[in-house]
């Protein structure tokens, strides 16, 4: 008789009895198989399900990370028939050929295969996620740059690339060396996690940089001679003008890599060696992220829930480029989108497509800007209005009528805190008593590293580095402080990033102070009075909690704030 799968996992000490229960009560509610359940709580890894699937089936589980599959057995299947059903051939036992499959229940590919192939076919047991990697090395991008362009890349004449649309079929990668090249600068980023990449021309190079954990990482870059076709290539993928190299230009590139739908955005600006291109990866799976989910604590989360449920206003989200605020603001819309509630966003671009709700873009080249919209948008009776950044007083000032005459506004600024975006308004030309009667609460946030939980190493800080981030050894005597170490899994210790939060929620004496003119470093000082939390502090909650480091604070916020 079969073990069960949670029989299996429990012998193997990799789950819980009460973990099991949990598992099964989420499969029933999603109606989804206990390992989707498993995983999808958190509970078990994809790797320790489908080794348990592997010993429920009798079937042999497949490390395809671990071994070289030989060449021979790879080109026993075409690379069509590999991508299309995903499948990975790791072996041949006599005229039985084994491949490698993410479903053990797929019991129409085994048997296509075998009609396809004209071959006996097994199956062993891997991951998705491992198939994906595997059908990438083997087919797509197989090998490195020296083999996408041959031991011998000839000169920049000799090279061929494509001239058609790229449609995002990975079959597309065969069609010329720097077509596929190109696909692997992208695949190999999304494989690192990687939030943006730059390809930047110097003097005798061409430097491929990924941006992991929001700080840039030098990778392994193509000959200097693949200058002009690569960037050639990713202008026609973003539909650019080829011809134009004097100016900067924006585009779009929407890719399907790894059975994802990615979207890349496209910033091209001409420098001293040629023109500098910086990919932005919009990856809806990991960029649209539940409330929950983003680094709040509690007592913050509870704040910000309970504002973003007011009726009319303005909600400002603050920080530098790339600190999360469309993240921020996107997880919030998707709290409140509801089919009573009619939702308008004004952005500059699109950055996600969010289902039921309608979304506006800025074309600046057509006067399409961000307060033409949004007087527009008034016109459509929206309960909830999404504005990308206020940058002018004439889209402040009419998001502001927009906020007093019924409407919730959500929108962002770039200032370094919560307490000066009441200024920066102000600075702008917006009269005081409408910046005081409007704003509900100002939030400012950064992104902060989080080890990684696999190699972190427990360490005894010096009182030096705690008084950097205003602590003593007395006020951390139960606590353990952690350190980066480093291993495959992560990067440099570190492996994804949370934000950091300071929650401005106005009062009668704020709006007074507002009204008033007074400089943000008094209505800093009084919003905390009453409660609010600085980035600093809510920093040196996560460190005491175990999520990061002194350096990394140190990194993000400023030492001597920790003195105020």
């Amino acid at each position: 008789m079969k073990k069960k799968v949670g029989e299996i996992l429990l012998e193997k000490g990799w789950v819980t009895d009460e973990q099991v229960k949990k598992a099964l009560g989420y499969s029933k509610a999603e109606n989804c198989r206990i390992g989707e359940a498993l995983v999808n709580l958190e509970i078990c890894s994809q790797e320790q399900v489908s080794r348990a699937l592997a010993i429920h089936f009798q079937l042999p589980f497949a490390n395809l990370g671990k071994h070289i599959i030989p060449q021979e057995i790879i080109d026993s299947v075409p690379k069509e028939v590999a991508l299309e059903h995903k499948i990975v051939p790791v072996a041949r036992k006599g005229r039985t050929l084994v491949i490698a499959m993410g479903d053990p229940l797929d019991f129409f590919t085994i048997d296509n295969l075998r009609f396809i192939l004209s071959t006996e076919v097994d199956c062993a047991l891997a991951t998705p996620a491992a198939v994906e990697e595997a059908l990438d090395d083997y087919y797509r991008l197989a090998g490195g740059y020296d083999s996408v362009l041959g031991a011998d890349a000839g000169s920049d004449d000799d090279l061929e690339f494509g001239r058609g649309e790229f449609a995002g079929d990975e079959a597309d990668a065969n069609e010329a060396p720097v077509i596929k090249l190109v696909h692997m600068i992208i695949a190999d980023a999304l494989k690192a996690s990687a939030s943006d990449i730059h390809i930047e021309p110097m003097e005798s190079e061409l430097r491929v940089r990924y941006r992991i954990d929001g700080v840039c990482k030098v990778m392994e870059s193509p000959p200097k001679k693949l200058q002009g076709p690569v960037i050639s290539r990713l202008k026609i993928m973003a539909r650019m003008d080829m011809a134009e190299k004097r100016r900067p230009q924006d585009g779009r590139i929407k890719i399907k890599i790894q059975g994802r739908e990615i979207d890349l955005r496209v910033s091209i600006i001409p420098s001293v060696h040629g023109e500098s291109v910086v990919m932005r990866i919009l990856d809806k799976d990991a960029g649209l992220v539940d409330l929950e989910k983003l680094g709040f604590h509690e007592s913050d989360l509870a704040r910000f829930n309970r504002i973003i449920k007011r009726p009319n206003g303005i909600f400002l989200v603050t920080g530098p480029t790339g600190s999360g605020k469309t993240t921020t603001l996107y997880s919030a819309l998707m709290d409140l989108n509801r089919p009573d509630v009619k939702i308008i966003t004004a952005e500059h671009p699109i950055e996600y497509n969010l289902t039921g709700i309608n979304q506006s873009e800025v074309k600046h080249e057509i006067g399409l800007d961000f307060s033409r919209i949004l007087r527009a948008m008034m016109r459509q009776a929206p309960n909830i209005i999404l504005v990308g950044e206020i940058r002018d007083r004439e889209t402040a000032d009419t998001a502001i009528q927009a906020a007093l005459t019924g409407h919730l506004v959500f929108s962002t600024l770039h200032t370094n805190d919560a307490p000066s975006a009441l200024t920066r308004l102000i600075d702008m030309g917006v009269k005081p008593f409408l910046v005081a009667s409007a704003v509900l609460a100002i939030m400012g946030q950064r992104l902060i590293r989080v080890l990684c939980k696999e190699c972190k190493e427990a360490y005894e800080p010096t009182e030096t580095e705690l008084r950097m981030v205003g602590l003593s050894s007395s006020e951390i005597a139960d606590q353990t402080l952690y350190r980066p170490v480093g291993c495959p899994k992560c990067s440099n210790g570190y492996k994804g990033r949370c934000g950091i939060y300071e929650l401005l929620e106005m009062s009668s004496d704020l709006r007074d102070m507002t009204f008033n003119k007074t400089p943000s470093k008094d209505i800093r000082n009084k919003a905390r009075s009453e409660g609010m939390v600085s980035l600093q502090e809510d920093a040196v909650r996560k460190l005491l909690s175990g999520m990061t480091t002194i350096e990394e604070i140190l990194r993000v916020t400023h030492s001597s704030e920790f003195s105020n």
